[in-house]
C-alpha cells in the first residue's frame, strides 16, 4: 500500500510538470494555430534570466516575475521578427522554423550562460511531507506546482471563453482574412498570442527547474512528454492538457514503479499511438467532421 501511495503521489507531481508544458502548447495552438517546437528552449532562456537575478542576490520571487516578463517580451519579439514571415504560408514552414529556433536558442544559451549544471532554488520545501511517523512523497513545491497549473488552466479557460481579447485571438488564428474585415488587428493578436504562450512556457520552465539542476538542455526530456500530454487531452482544451498531463504522469509513474524505468519512453509512445488511432483530436476534442 505504501508503494502504491508513493507511486501515485510521485506521478501526480510529475503529471503537473507535464501539464504546465502542455498548457503552453495549447495556448500557442489556440491563439496562432502553430505547434511551437521551440517552446522548451524559450522557457529555458527565461529560467536562466531568473537564475542570474537570484545569483545576484535577488529573491526567488523577483526572479520569478522577471522570468515571466522576459518570457512575454521574448515571445512577442520572436513572433514579430521571425515567425511573422511564415504566418499564412504552408504549415510546414512554421514547423521547420520553430525547430530551427530550438537549435539556435540552445546554442545561444550555452554561449551566454554556459553549459555546466547549476542549482536552481525552490520557494518551498522539496522534502516529502511528514504525516505521523511516515513521510509521503508530496513536497511543498509539488503542491505549489499543482496549484499553479490549476490556476493557469482556469485563466486560459476564462481568457478564451469569457473575454473579447480571447475571441479576437481565436478569430485571428482561425480566419485571419475574415477577422481583418471585421476590424480585428490580426498582427497584434498573433503577437499577443505568442507573448502569452511564452509566459505560460516560462512558468513551466520555472516549475520544472525548481529544486533541481538547470543547463541548456534541462527541459529536453520534458518536451516529448509535454507534447504527448497536449495531444492526449487535445490541443484545443486547457482542461484537457491538465488531465492529459496528470494521466500521463500517473501512468508513467506506475510503469516505472512496477515494470521498470527503462520502459517509460516506450509506454509514453504507446499512449500517444493509441490516442492518435482511437481519437486523433484528443480525448477532450470538440471538433467534429462535417459533410458539405
Amino acid at each position: 500500500m505504501q508503494q502504491l501511495t508513493t507511486t501515485l503521489l510521485t506521478g501526480l507531481t510529475l503529471g503537473a510538470v507535464f501539464s504546465a508544458f502542455a498548457l503552453a502548447l495549447v495556448m500557442i495552438w489556440r491563439s496562432t494555430r502553430i505547434v511551437n517546437f521551440a517552446q522548451a528552449p524559450m522557457a529555458m532562456v527565461t529560467t536562466y534570466v531568473a537564475l542570474v537575478l537570484i545569483d545576484a542576490g535577488a529573491s526567488y520571487w523577483v526572479g520569478f516575475v522577471a522570468a515571466l516578463l522576459s518570457g512575454f517580451v521574448l515571445g512577442a519579439v520572436i513572433e514579430r521578427v521571425v515567425v511573422r514571415h511564415v504566418e499564412g504560408k504552408a504549415e510546414l514552414n512554421a514547423v521547420i522554423l520553430t525547430l530551427g529556433l530550438f537549435i539556435v536558442l540552445h546554442a545561444a544559451a550555452a554561449l551566454v550562460f554556459g553549459s555546466r549544471f547549476r542549482s536552481f532554488p525552490a520557494p518551498f520545501g522539496v522534502r516529502g511531507l511528514t504525516v505521523g511517523d511516515s513521510t509521503i512523497p508530496l513536497t511543498g513545491f509539488g503542491i505549489f506546482t499543482l496549484v499553479s497549473v490549476l490556476v493557469v488552466m482556469g485563466l486560459l479557460v476564462a481568457l478564451f471563453r469569457g473575454t473579447d481579447i480571447g475571441l479576437r485571438m481565436r478569430a485571428a488564428a482561425f480566419g485571419p482574412e475574415v477577422a481583418r474585415l471585421l476590424g480585428v488587428k490580426v498582427g497584434r493578436m498573433l503577437t499577443l498570442g505568442w507573448a502569452l504562450a511564452s509566459v505560460v512556457g516560462s512558468l513551466s520552465g520555472l516549475l520544472i527547474a525548481g529544486g533541481g539542476l538547470v543547463h541548456p538542455g534541462y527541459m529536453d526530456s520534458v518536451v516529448v512528454y509535454g507534447f504527448v500530454a497536449a495531444v492526449l487531452g487535445g490541443l484545443e482544451s486547457p482542461g484537457g492538457a491538465v488531465v492529459g498531463g496528470l494521466s500521463l504522469g500517473l501512468t508513467l509513474s506506475v510503469v516505472s514503479g512496477y515494470v521498470g524505468s527503462e520502459v517509460v519512453p516506450l509506454a509514453a509512445l504507446l499512449v500517444l499511438v493509441v490516442v492518435l488511432l482511437v481519437r486523433p483530436g484528443g480525448l477532450f476534442s470538440t471538433v467534429h467532421e462535417r459533410r458539405v
